[in-house]
């Protein structure tokens, strides 16, 4: 059997966008030892594409990592099956702050060394020895102390629409780069309270451990990350202290969260907070772009992306043959009027 999808992506992109089943956008992570990863991996392709379930779902011999879009309809077998498995019985589910459906629109069930790629050895540390979880009533409560750190452990471009006021956001593009950043810059507060928060809660569960690996005292995370804090806090009736977005890695991009935008055009400088992807191919680049200029530009990062995404497609493939896409990058912060270009070489977000 066949263990993934052949179809064209912007035929399957067509078919989700006009595809009127009701779904739910869920995230759930587990770390828990998995010895044949291969496997497991395609008994859950196989039950889950008979449940016409997409998503992006990483398993390694730590754990399992998951954003899945589920259709209603099979939602309650989905969590039987997988509940059946001893090894994710209980399974806490993040459900998604705004979601129209069209999360994802295939699904993909990869191995892969880590259900989060962090760059260290296995066996450096005690991945299970992690710090306290808190609810979103006793973070919030954390935060009011003046002493209390407060870090994001999401990459840069997450936190740039959307943090905790007063969080420490490291200059980051990966959580590979993150934990040194993170080690160095509290390296003399190790006796202080450090909280910590990410999307889901996966990220912060490996970083806690992580930093208490390192010698840090008292280090907490907060219990299901951005996703369910935003529950609880409607539930509870309790204040927000995150402002403005969650970016999350789906087709949605981000979630609204309250109605601040903290952001900028990366062209302009206008308000907002809206990402894109650079429409040339060859690119790709993540930015946050205003709909004038994105009219202005296609959709594109530069003149030169514009230029190539105008080309025949024979003539693009063409171009791309030793060309590096951090090439366009550079060229992308050359054209940034002075003060834009200092945000993105500085992303330090500190509230």
């Amino acid at each position: 059997m066949l263990f993934q999808n052949r179809v064209n992506k912007k035929e399957l992109k067509k078919k989700i966008q006009e595809d009127t089943t009701k779904r739910c956008t869920i995230s759930f992570y587990r770390y828990v030892i998995i010895e044949n990863p291969e496997e497991l991996r395609n008994n859950l392709f196989v039950s889950w594409n008979e449940l016409s379930v997409f998503g992006r779902i990483y398993i390694a011999h730590e754990g399992i990592n998951a954003q899945m879009s589920i259709p209603e309809e099979h939602f309650e077998l989905f969590k039987k099956q997988l509940n059946a498995d001893l090894r994710f019985e209980k399974m806490v589910f993040k459900i998604a702050v705004e979601d129209n459906g069209k999360s994802f629109y295939k699904l993909t069930v990869k191995v892969r060394h880590k259900i989060v790629a962090d760059g260290l050895k296995e066996g450096d540390f005690d991945v299970t020895n992690v710090g306290n979880h808190l609810t979103a009533k006793e973070f919030n409560k954390a935060m009011d102390d003046a002493s209390t750190i407060v870090v994001d452990m999401r990459n840069h471009y997450e936190s740039e629409v959307g943090r905790f006021v007063g969080a420490i956001c490291p200059d980051a593009d990966t959580f590979r780069e993150e934990l040194p950043i993170v080690i160095n810059e509290l390296k003399d507060k190790k006796d202080r309270k450090i909280i910590m928060y990410c999307t889901g809660g996966v990220r912060c569960e490996k970083a806690s451990a992580y930093l208490k690996h390192h010698g840090f005292k008292d280090v907490s995370q907060l219990q299901g990350g951005i996703i369910d804090y935003v529950r609880q806090i409607k539930a509870e009736n309790l204040p927000s202290k995150f402002i403005g977005k969650n970016f999350v890695f789906d087709e949605r991009v981000g979630e609204r969260i309250t109605d601040d935008i903290i952001a900028q055009c990366h062209q302009c400088g206008a308000v907002c907070d809206t990402h894109v992807n650079c429409a040339n191919d060859d690119c790709h680049l993540l930015f946050i772009q205003c709909e004038s200029c994105f009219k202005n530009t296609k959709g594109c990062c530069t003149a030169e992306c514009m230029h190539i995404a105008d080309l025949p497609i024979e003539e693009q493939r063409s171009l791309r043959k030793g060309r590096k896409k951090t090439d366009c990058l550079s060229v992308y912060k050359s054209r940034l009027r002075p003060n834009l270009k200092e945000i993105l070489d500085n992303k330090s977000l500190k509230g």
